[in-house]
């Protein structure tokens, strides 16, 4: 049974989501398929249009 407004993740409990998170902003690759997605694309782009990085 579920309860409304309630949520349980193992992975947040444990500390797995977080560490993630450090790790990819430390790195500097997004861990998501969608972030890596993005950061592929504007590299390409960059690539093709020769612009630079900020």
């Amino acid at each position: 049974m579920k309860i409304p407004g309630l949520s349980f993740s193992l992975k947040r409990a444990v500390g797995i989501s977080g560490l993630k998170t450090k790790v990819a902003k430390k790195v500097g690759i997004p861990t998501t398929k969608q972030g890596l997605e993005r950061k592929i694309g504007g590299a390409i782009l960059n690539g093709v249009l020769g612009r630079k990085k900020k």
